[in-house]
């Protein structure tokens, strides 16, 4: 005589579990669980590290500082001083070259922008306008408040600290860039002899 009111138990299909009704995983299941957990946690560190690795060797960095330093733009400019060229004595408030100066005793280089070296110059040509980025910078610098932000980076190698410069939301690097005193910082020096 068939029962009506019975209820058939089956296995949980879902968990694996061996037990009737039970919705407990069982070990076997945890175990896989955990360890597809740690895979997928390597897999995405690992990728991370090499899309940091391949964004500083392929020189993508240098748009991330301007974005950085747009981000970090304070809203009132608020730093000044009387600026001077730099000579042998102490170094304070005075301009090294276009795209280096001193700043309250701390040696300043311009993130976003590179200029004609002048110790030593490799060319007359690169002289002659590493003396007019420097002659413009000391203008530059003297005429009003600026702000200083800082990068992702906070020094370089040789401990000058790594600062874009701003007045009024625009950059003075950027202004040197526009009168052909400077080229954008692309993570590497490129010759101004050749123009």
């Amino acid at each position: 005589m068939p029962q009506k009111n019975v209820i058939q138990l089956r296995k949980n299909q879902r968990f694996g579990d061996r037990r009737p009704g039970s919705n407990r995983p069982s070990a076997r299941t945890s175990r896989a669980r955990r360890s597809n957990s740690r895979s997928i946690a390597g897999i995405v560190v690992w990728g991370a590290v090499i899309a940091a690795a391949c964004w500083g060797y392929f020189g993508l960095d240098t748009n991330l500082d301007r974005i950085v330093s747009l981000a970090k733009t304070p809203e009132q400019d608020a730093l000044s001083a009387s600026f001077s060229i730099c000579n042998n004595g102490r170094r304070n408030n005075c301009v090294v070259d276009g795209d280096t100066f001193w700043f309250h005793g701390e040696k300043i280089r311009i993130a976003d922008i590179d200029t004609p070296e002048l110790s030593p110059p490799r060319c007359s040509a690169e002289r002659v306008k590493g003396e007019a980025a420097k002659a413009r910078l000391l203008v530059l610098l003297n005429a009003g408040t600026f702000s200083l932000v800082a990068g992702y980076r906070d020094e370089d190698q040789y401990g000058r600290k790594l600062r874009t410069v701003m007045r009024r939301g625009q950059s003075i690097g950027g202004m040197l860039v526009e009168e052909q005193l400077a080229r954008t910082w692309d993570g590497a020096r490129h010759s101004w002899c050749s123009l």
